[in-house]
């Protein structure tokens, strides 16, 4: 594993595709770089399988890195009396903590209560959550009064307020685990590349025996021969499907239902606390977070569905007005819409009942469905960043119980600790901006590079752009300031300002048009609140 004293493991883009270009038969080839490619790829390769990894855009565009950041057992499993899916959650949680220290943290959570049933109501329940946990738990659950509250949350509405209950789970950067999956797959001998689209699959006896890709730059067109084809684009996953169904004259049905899922960012002085707030039941019964992260606050999440599959879904109004119309219930100093450093949205790939596919189906417990097509083309989709890990075993599971991969034990990644882990936790660097924190065992390194005593913004210097352009696969300007480092997420007008000294590093380092015209656009975009 990468050390202080030892330089990470390059990722310049000629080499990626010189290893493409090699005629060569994979063991297993993954389509889509999201948590669940990523982690079916890390645990393929850390069980010696020979792997590659395409993906369209760069790794974690897509739902990935549009979470609410929460590493969670999941409460409203619990309610729901799917005692399975949180004692799972819960040791997968545990794991994710354990393996990547620098890059989640345990977290305090309020519910403030304004009724006098809410207390003894949601405590009893959370107190079942602790005995799920059992020596994994994070922190006691404790009844509080109402100075209690206040003191966890300066800024909770005191008007009502009866008292709360403080119960613990996790948070995490997402885009950043998800680079360090990558970057730890491809340690273990995964080649990963991304901007190169699966545009088809080839066939043999009407049997998947590999795929065709392009790369994105070049437009490069390549044939990849693969024992095993792993289809994990998330909520994009049908549009694969559809060209498998066609080949086999066999039209199928689409699995996933998208789900749009809103945040908004607003400055950490409406909740300058290291507790989050948590609102079990809004008025339409959905939850709502306030979560301080890297030194700001995200309120959501939304849950509406959505038919057009854009990568760059946009909020809507109604979602907006839902958020900032909530917060005002329960924060002292209601958000408006001037206050928004950044909004955006993602799709979840909800996924419908399958009961007219005549490949082998399985519907399991954690929420994610496994398909395996008669041609041998194996498909998951849904789930949550939480159990990426148990739903990559069991994608290879899939793939060896249909005889498409030789029978290798499991269990390899769960004492498998990501590039960059510390030997100790950095959590008082969560809700730094940026900071060095993310980088763990490497921030040394990192502060070693051309720029590192020069800021672009406030713990973000050029240092880190050129380690993203060597050794984090960036390729654009998106790709530094939304996903290595989180300023597009944290606050878009900021992002927009630095973008082009960002861009400039990136032409000296990689040579090639880091379309800071494409990041601009969106950067306005994340800025622009939704108007009535």
């Amino acid at each position: 594993m990468t050390t202080e004293t030892q330089a990470p493991l390059m990722t310049q883009r000629p080499e990626l595709l010189a290893q493409l270009r090699q005629p060569q038969e994979y063991d297993l080839a993954v389509v889509g770089g999201g948590a669940t490619g990523l982690g079916t790829a890390l645990d393929a390769a850390a069980r010696g399988f020979k792997v590659v990894l395409l993906e369209s855009h760069d790794f974690a565009k897509g739902t990935s890195s549009r979470a609410t950041k929460l590493v969670h057992g999941g409460v409203r499993y619990l309610a729901q009396g799917n005692i399975s899916l949180v004692r799972e959650a819960l040791h997968e949680r545990t794991t994710l903590l354990k393996n990547a220290p620098h890059l989640a943290r345990p977290l305090a959570f309020v519910m403030p209560s304004y009724k006098l049933w809410e207390t003894p109501f949601y405590g009893v329940g959370l107190k079942m959550y602790d005995a799920l946990a059992g020596s994994a738990g994070l922190g006691a659950t404790e009844f509080l009064g109402r100075m209690d509250t206040m003191r966890c949350l300066p800024t909770v509405q005191g008007d009502g307020l009866k008292g709360g209950v403080k119960y613990w789970d996790g948070q995490f950067d997402d885009a950043r685990l998800a680079l360090a999956l990558a970057r730890t797959a491809a340690l273990k001998g995964a080649l990963l590349v991304n901007y190169c689209e699966v545009t088809g699959l080839t066939y043999a006896d009407g049997k998947v025996n590999g795929l065709v890709c392009s790369d994105k730059e070049s437009g490069e067109r390549f044939e990849i021969k693969a024992r095993c084809v792993v289809n994990a684009a998330g909520v994009w996953v049908d549009a694969l499907r559809e060209r498998d169904g066609e080949a086999q004259g066999k039209p199928v049905k689409p699995m996933v239902a998208p789900s749009q899922g809103v945040h908004i960012v607003v400055d950490r002085d409406f909740l300058p606390s290291d507790h989050a707030l948590m609102v079990p039941k809004t008025t339409d019964g959905r939850v709502l977070f306030a979560v301080p992260w890297l030194g700001k606050v995200i309120l959501g999440t939304t849950d509406s569905p959505k038919n057009q599959l854009d990568y760059e879904p946009e909020a809507m109004k109604n979602e907006v007005a839902f958020i900032l119309g909530e917060s005002a219930r329960y924060l002292r100093r209601a958000p408006k819409a001037s206050d928004v450093r950044s909004i955006w949205a993602g799709l979840r790939p909800l996924v419908k009942h399958q009961d007219d596919d005549a490949g082998n189906t399985k519907k399991i417990s954690r929420e994610h469905t496994v398909l395996v097509s008669k041609s041998g083309l194996v498909t998951v989709t849904g789930g949550k960043w939480t159990t990426y890990r148990a739903m990559a075993e069991d994608v290879l599971q899939h793939c060896m119980d249909a005889k498409l991969l030789p029978t290798r034990s499991g269990g390899v990644t769960v004492h498998l600790p990501v590039v960059g882990a510390t030997a100790k936790p950095m959590r008082e660097g969560m809700n730094d901006p940026q900071g060095i924190h993310s980088y763990g065992s490497e921030a040394a390194f990192v502060k070693s590079l051309e720029g590192a005593d020069r800021e672009l913004a406030p713990g973000f210097t050029e240092a880190m752009v050129r380690f993203a352009a060597r050794f984090e696969y960036a390729r654009t300007v998106e790709d530094v300031l939304a996903r290595r480092v989180r300023m597009l997420f944290l606050d878009a007008r900021q992002a927009a300002v630095v973008a082009p000294r960002v861009e400039e590093i990136l032409r000296e380092e990689l040579g090639i048009d880091p379309q800071i015209g494409d990041f601009l656009a969106i950067a306005q975009q994340y800025a622009t609140v939704p108007q009535p």
